[in-house]
């Protein structure tokens, strides 16, 4: 799987990087720009399926530590939108709803955004042009809500109690770039928060997941 994931990434590289060398004269540059981006969007997923693979052996390794600390998860969530509309594609808007509240809490920093990165990414892909995806960070007495909604292809109704088994993809995602470890991966980091996820779903309208964390 690994080497599948790794080569068609690699071949649009290669086959990219060689064709700009053929547009070299003027008014070809619209055609370099354009494997330019694809490039970039392939380092972008090999890049991912990196973190994957290397989340997924230290986790299972015992590696990962807790390194808690106080933060303010308002600023958390606003500099991993800033960080992820540069995969937005086009026309996507992130909003923030509650960012603004100064919540603070008591967690590991890293793992609450790699988490939050996760399923930002996965609402940026599998949602269309010109959708929107919300965050929103609702604080209560002893514990704070996160939500992700998004307005993309959802996960057919059948399908959704394997959502979070490791190499699962759904039916309707076979054909968008994915290892089906992401949402593993957060399961396990949600658990080392002593959270809770739960998600709701459908099909063609759209999915929202929502995690619970203890102060």
């Amino acid at each position: 799987m690994a080497s599948h994931e790794f080569r068609t990434p690699l071949s649009t590289i290669l086959s990219s990087a060689s064709l700009i060398e053929k547009y070299t004269q003027p008014g070809t540059e619209e055609k370099r720009r354009k494997h330019v981006r694809k490039i970039k969007s392939s380092i972008n997923n090999l890049n991912d399926i990196l973190n994957d693979f290397l989340s997924v052996s230290k986790l299972e390794e015992g590696k990962f530590e807790l390194n808690k600390e106080i933060i303010a998860v308002g600023n958390l969530l606003n500099d991993v939108k800033e960080e992820m509309m540069s995969i937005a594609k086009n026309g996507q808007q992130i909003q923030l709803v509650g960012s603004d509240t100064g919540c603070r809490l008591h967690t590991d920093k890293k793992i609450l955004t790699n988490i939050i990165i996760n399923l930002l990414s996965n609402a940026i892909k599998y949602s269309g042009p010109d959708t929107v995806v919300t965050i929103v960070l609702t604080e209560k007495e002893d514990h704070i809500m996160l939500q992700v909604v998004d307005q993309g292809m959802g996960i057919p109704e059948e399908e959704q109690k394997h959502l979070f088994e490791r190499f699962f993809r759904a039916s309707n995602a076979i054909n968008i770039n994915g290892t089906g470890l992401g949402l593993n991966i957060v399961k396990k980091y949600v658990d080392m928060l002593q959270g809770e996820i739960s998600f709701e779903s459908i099909p063609n309208q759209g999915t929202t997941f929502t995690i619970n964390l203890p102060k």
